[in-house]
């Protein structure tokens, strides 16, 4: 028999209230300031909770009665909605944070090499059949399984997307191997879902074709996901190199020293204009090197 509906308590919408609230009002501090957030950037964030209220919303119900759809609300959730809320950060609308003394440790857990195994225990974990079927069962397990989905989503995105600063080492080709290796985490899980032969989580009362459909739009929406992060990286590949060209040329025709190491990790750590800047602003010298 299928378990009981479950319905979408305001435990778990709640949190995704507050973040709305939080960020309009720092927002609208950065804009009276005349440091504004780019409207894109605006649109991303509250997109982000869009998309997780409406599948909190809209799957709630049936997410309790079969597999698909719980993986359904799942994907979005964690992968789509924490993207587009990583998208809507910026240095500035996390200043406030950051500048807690006691929040200085939790800054690690943005790092590529923390962030993508917390992400991967915290993926696998919930997949064991005792923990998701008591996420199933009871609403308050199932407020914590989609907060750490959140929470661990968007810090599985905050190396690739985030506003913090990055290991000098995660340049381009770290990046394609961090993404490789995100997929191949979901791909993994997704195989053992699809393939297993046997119903994992018997609490939705579902035959087996339940479990393999839900793989089934797992490795489909990954597979998509990551063909866009592909092109987006191809593209960022080709944007940086033609601006860190650029500030070669500049720095050469103003007499300023800049060595391509210097300038490609400024371009890595998006402070290409920054750099820009300054080489604009050095006066050179007789020598024909930096001031």
């Amino acid at each position: 028999m299928p378990v009981a509906a479950v319905d979408v308590a305001p435990l778990q919408l709640a949190p995704a209230t507050v973040a709305g609230i939080l960020y309009a009002v720092r927002a609208a501090h950065l804009r009276d300031r005349g440091r504004p957030v780019p409207g894109w950037r605006q649109s991303c964030f509250y997109g982000g909770l869009a998309v997780i209220v409406v599948s909190l919303t809209a799957l709630g119900d049936l997410a309790g009665e079969t597999f698909v759809a719980h993986m359904a609300e799942h994907v979005l959730i964690a992968d789509v909605g924490t993207l587009l809320l990583v998208l809507g950060l910026t240095g500035p609308l996390l200043a406030p944070l950051l500048r807690v003394r006691m929040l200085n440790p939790l800054k690690v857990l943005a790092h590529p090499l923390v962030a993508l195994p917390v992400w991967a225990i915290d993926l696998y974990l919930w997949h064991l059949p005792v923990l998701h079927e008591a996420a199933v069962r009871h609403e308050a397990v199932h407020a914590l399984q989609h907060a750490l989905f959140v929470t661990c989503g968007a810090l599985m995105w905050m190396p690739l997307f985030g506003p913090l600063p990055k290991p000098s080492w995660f340049g381009n080709l770290a990046k394609l191997v961090y993404i490789v290796a995100v997929r191949l985490f979901g791909a993994v899980l997704g195989n053992l879902l699809l393939w297993s032969g046997t119903v994992l989580y018997p609490v939705y009362g579902e035959p087996v074709s339940d479990q393999t459909n839900a793989a089934a739009i797992m490795m489909v929406e990954s597979s998509l996901l990551t063909l866009g992060l592909f092109a987006w990286l191809f593209l960022r590949a080709a944007r940086d190199s033609e601006e860190r060209q650029e500030l070669l040329e500049l720095a050469e025709s103003r007499g300023v020293e800049l060595t391509e190491r210097r300038a490609a990790r400024a371009v890595s750590a998006g402070r290409g204009a920054e750099l820009r800047a300054r080489i604009e602003g050095a006066p050179p010298t007789s020598d024909g090197g930096a001031a």
